[in-house]
Order: structure tokens, then C-alpha cells, then sequence
């Protein structure tokens, strides 16, 4: 695997230190750091860690909710040579105890968001662990487990020496865990050379500068919140800093700083567009100029409301992973600097939308710069598993890096779980994850491709499609689906008068439009299921199919024979 000797993430301090020296670089409530206050406080934890005795290469778990403070640890343990192991504040007791054993951190750092982890903790069941910090100041937690906080731990900043940083073995900066739709997350391995060339993707593809203020929507204990901040560090722009998403508190951040940037996954968008139709008057029209979507693509409805409401950002979608330190590939869906308003209603109509999502496969646009990608097909169908290799793809998985270094260059190349194929213009469109594949009959059938047909019923508000174990076909394809408001599901047959005056859906009628799709026949669901409640999703927003697919499995025996 290629690296680039020297990459660090702490190489934007000097930039940010006179690009931005007396321009705010964070913004957090009522707290506000220039770019010489953000390095000086980067540099005095770093001066701390060094003095309390952590060694290059020890591993520090952080647990917090976003926040000025969270940027300069991330910074600070890279500087000294330490690994950064963010968790998920949302995790359970349980989780948050796995992934601790499987990283061994040093030092844990938190704020109030995890008090029941670190109250349920038994400390003296972690040998590994030698200091618990408290990241706020002043510190107001009365635990005497938190003998630190950044107050105590801070030492003054000597900007006038040269910034010597270190860098742990394999040039390791973060382990990031993976969002684990399947199982337990992994912790995923990121160096620095992957953090600097995906932010330097971002940086060209995006359009991220010195003049973004980018809003922090996504948690930095994932790869897609961790890796656009290092973007924006590099370009130099302005943070602003919200606990965690809510649409009321991003709503306000974007009218009242003037908000240029920033990125969404399709629930988040939704949230924010729903309550923007309430508001009598909607100021953010005007600054918002970069909007990244990833976690899933947009649905066009969405794609339309995204342009209507902020009609001067040039609108994105992006397709990745944890394992590659974020995204991929990128869509351009909306350019306002390069489509008239009479080329919009054909940007976001059903023309355009056949263009991105057709059936059978998803365009997710074309691989970044640095991206290497290879489709191998086991058959003579032209999906094949999508692989990829190059400085973004992780060092290892941690705990398993050592097994994994090979010298043959077919090893070099990390399977990316999905499925897809490749146009003779360079984009890319997915199929389906291999792990969701289900088969039926002796074929294959990928749910994504069911879905994208299925969802295009107006009456359809969420679709998910998942196997159920048949004695005659090995699994039998079941469609769980999800109503629009002011839509009633109907088990009698179908009659398309009826069912255009008074909205009704049924499984006749989704049936109908499989076959006006020609959709081949073994990939039509035998079953349609009504699911009246929310669809269960990871943090990052990626659905967990097989949570749904263990739920309908367990009450099947309930449902009538009819459906």
C-alpha cells in the first residue's frame, strides 16, 4: 500500500496560525478561538500529554460530544505521536466496553455526555488505562476518577520554536470504528497520508477555502465528521460547532454565522428541509454555497427541496466507507454556477433522475483524483465486486495490521463489500452490498436494485427488501414498505381508477409497476409488508437490514396469508 512519507494532519497549524491568525478558526456557543488561540491550545495539550509521559504510538479513546475542544485533542495526541480512538457517544455500555478492550487506550478523555459508561466502568478491570480526563473546564464533575481536566493539564504554547511533531508506527493517526450495520464495529486504522489526500479530494471536488464557514453536522467520532474537519482545518476555514445535529440548532447556526458549507446524510436532510417549510421566513437562502450528501443517496424529492431552498449551493453527493477514510467517488447533482434556471427543473426531474438511478444500478459519479478502483466479476455479468487501493484505504484493521502486510500486489487491494460496474465514461454505479445479496432460486438478486424500482411509487415513503429463509427457493424476497401520509394500504385487488382518486396502495399494485419497470421476474417481492414505524439505522444513517430482516423473520408466523 502506497504511502506519503512526511503527511501529517498538524501540518495545517502553520497555515491556520497566519492564514487565520486573529480571524476565528472555531466557533462553539459563546466561544470563539482565532487561528493563534486554536494552535496555542492545540500545542499546550500537546505540551501536557509529553510531560504527563505519553509515548508515541500509545492509543487515547475520546468520547464527546463536538466541540472546539474535540478538534484540538485530535490534534494534540497526533502531535505528540499518540493514536486518536474516538467512540460513539451513543453506544451501549457493553459496546463502549468492547471497543475499549480491543484498543487498550492509555487515557480516556470525555465530557458529561458519557457519565453512565464511565459510573458503570470498573477501572480496575483495564490495566491499560492510566489516566481518565475530563475535557471541559472548568471541570464540574465530582468523580475522583478525573484527576485531569484541560485546565490542569494545559502547559503554555512556545510558538516561537518550530512545531516538532511525531508520528506513530505506519504513520497511524486515528482508529476510526466502523459504523457496524453487520455485527460489532471494527476499529478501522487511518494514517495520516489517508486523512491529508482525502481532504485534499475534498479541497478540489468540493470547493472547500479559507472563506468556508462550515457547519458541523456529522459526529467527529465518525470518518465522515472526522474527515471533512481535517478539510476544513487544511483550507484554513471556520468551524462551527454544534453538540450533535438537531435540525432547530443547524437551522439557526445557518442564518444567524452565515453558514457556506456543509454535509448531510438523506435523514438529516429531510429534518432540516421539513422544518425550514415551517418557518415564515427563511434567511439561509443566501450564504450556504457547498452541500455534501453521503450515507446513502438523495431521493429526487429531496434533491429538488435541497435546490429550492438553498438555490446557491452546489449540491453533492459522495459513496465510501470507514475502511477509505471516507468518500470514494462523487456526484455533482446541482451546479449553480453552471445550470440556468430553465436547466434545473431538468437537473431535478424525472430525466435527471434517470440519469443517477436507473434500474438495475445507482451512479454515484466518479472516483476521486487519487482513487484506484477495479471491478471483478466471478461471472459473466457485468456487476462485480468493487475494489480499491491507494493512500486512502486504511492501514489495517487495529489488532490485525500486523497478519495483514503482504508483499504481493494483489493484497494491496481492499474489497469494498459492495457491487457495482464501471461506464466507459469513468462512473460508477452500485448494485447492491455483497453481504445483502439474497438468493433466490438459484439467482442473485441485490435489494438496492429492488428498492430504487419500488421507491418510485408515489405512494411510497421508504422501501427496504431482505430474504427470508423458503425450503423450495433457499430464500424468498420480501419488500417491507413504508407509507406516505394520507396513503392507506389495501389488500383487494387493483384497480388503477380507484387507486388514483383516493390513494391507496397495495401489493397488486406494487406488482404492477415491477413489471412496467421489467423487473426480472425471480427479483419481484412475494411478499409486501406494511412497516409502520421508522426503518432502524446506524449513527452514520446506513440502514441495518439485518435488523429489519430478524424482526419480520420473528413475526411472520402473525401475518395474514394473504399479503
Amino acid at each position: 500500500m502506497s504511502n506519503f512519507s512526511g503527511a501529517h494532519i498538524c501540518q495545517c497549524l502553520s497555515r491556520l496560525a497566519t492564514v487565520r491568525l486573529n480571524s476565528p478558526v472555531t466557533i462553539a456557543g459563546d466561544r470563539r478561538k482565532t487561528g493563534e488561540q486554536f494552535v496555542e491550545g492545540v500545542l499546550g495539550l500537546a505540551g501536557g500529554l509529553l510531560e504527563l509521559g505519553l509515548q508515541k504510538g500509545d492509543v487515547v479513546a475520546l468520547c464527546a460530544l463536538n466541540s472546539d475542544l474535540y478538534l484540538e485533542w485530535l490534534l494534540a495526541v497526533a502531535f505528540v505521536g499518540g493514536i486518536a480512538a474516538p467512540l460513539n457517544y451513543r453506544w451501549s455500555l457493553e459496546d463502549a466496553r468492547c471497543a475499549m478492550d480491543d484498543v487498550r487506550p492509555v487515557m480516556l478523555v470525555t465530557d458529561e455526555c458519557s457519565t453512565y459508561w464511565y459510573s458503570k466502568f470498573q477501572i480496575d478491570g483495564m490495566p491499560y488505562l492510566r489516566w481518565l480526563v475530563y475535557m471541559n473546564y472548568p471541570s464540574d464533575c465530582s468523580s475522583k476518577q478525573f484527576e485531569l481536566n484541560v485546565e490542569t493539564l494545559k502547559k503554555p504554547a512556545l510558538r516561537s520554536q518550530p512545531l516538532n511533531y511525531f508520528t506513530a508506527t505506519d504513520g497511524a493517526a486515528i482508529i476510526c470504528f466502523t459504523s457496524g450495520t453487520t455485527g460489532r464495529p471494527k476499529g478501522a486504522t487511518i494514517s495520516h497520508s489517508s486523512l491529508v489526500v482525502q481532504s485534499l479530494a475534498k479541497i478540489a471536488i468540493v470547493g472547500y477555502g479559507e472563506d468556508d464557514v462550515y457547519l458541523h453536522t456529522a459526529p467527529l467520532c465518525h470518518i465522515g465528521g472526522i474527515s471533512s474537519a481535517m478539510a476544513i482545518l487544511m483550507a484554513g476555514g471556520c468551524h462551527i460547532l454544534i453538540p450533535k445535529f438537531e435540525a432547530k440548532s443547524a437551522i439557526a447556526a445557518i442564518e444567524h454565522l452565515h453558514v457556506t458549507s456543509f454535509i448531510t446524510v438523506p435523514a438529516m436532510m429531510s429534518d432540516i428541509i421539513s422544518l425550514i417549510r415551517t418557518k415564515e421566513a427563511w434567511r439561509g437562502k443566501e450564504s450556504v454555497r457547498k452541500i455534501l450528501n453521503g450515507g446513502g443517496g438523495l431521493p429526487v424529492e429531496l434533491v429538488k427541496d435541497a435546490t429550492k431552498f438553498f438555490p446557491r449551493a452546489k449540491l453533492l453527493s459522495a459513496y465510501g466507507m470507514t475502511e477509505t477514510c471516507s468518500s470514494l467517488t462523487f456526484l455533482t447533482l446541482y451546479d449553480p454556477t453552471k445550470d440556468t434556471l430553465s436547466h434545473l427543473s431538468h437537473i431535478t426531474g424525472d430525466l435527471n433522475y434517470s440519469l443517477v438511478q436507473q434500474p438495475g444500478a445507482v451512479c454515484v459519479g466518479k472516483p476521486a483524483p487519487h482513487i484506484e478502483l477495479k471491478i471483478i466479476s466471478e461471472d459473466s455479468s457485468r456487476f462485480g465486486r468493487i475494489l480499491t487501493r491507494g493512500p486512502h484505504v486504511m492501514v489495517g484493521y487495529w489488532g490485525q495490521i500486523a497478519t495483514k502486510a503482504s508483499n504481493t500486489s494483489d493484497e494491496d487491494w481492499l474489497d469494498t463489500g459492495d457491487i457495482g460496474t464501471m461506464d466507459d465514461c469513468g462512473n460508477v454505479w452500485l448494485v447492491g452490498r455483497s453481504k445483502g445479496r439474497i438468493k433466490t432460486g438459484g439467482e442473485n438478486v441485490y435489494p438496492e436494485e429492488v428498492e430504487a424500482i419500488l421507491s418510485q411509487h408515489p405512494g411510497v415513503s421508504g422501501i427496504v427488501v431482505v430474504g427470508l429463509p423458503d425450503t423450495r427457493l433457499t430464500e424468498m424476497v420480501v419488500a417491507c414498505v413504508q407509507l406516505r401520509d394520507n396513503w392507506r394500504w389495501s389488500d383487494s385487488c387493483f384497480d388503477p381508477l380507484t387507486e388514483n382518486k383516493s390513494r391507496i396502495l397495495s401489493g397488486d399494485i406494487l406488482l404492477q409497476l415491477c413489471r412496467e419497470k421489467h423487473l426480472t421476474r425471480f427479483k419481484i417481492p412475494k411478499i409486501f409488508i406494511v412497516w409502520r414505524k421508522q426503518f432502524p439505522m446506524t449513527t452514520t444513517g446506513k440502514l441495518r437490514r439485518d435488523e429489519v430482516r430478524r424482526e419480520v423473520m420473528s413475526f411472520m408466523q402473525f401475518l395474514p396469508s394473504n399479503l
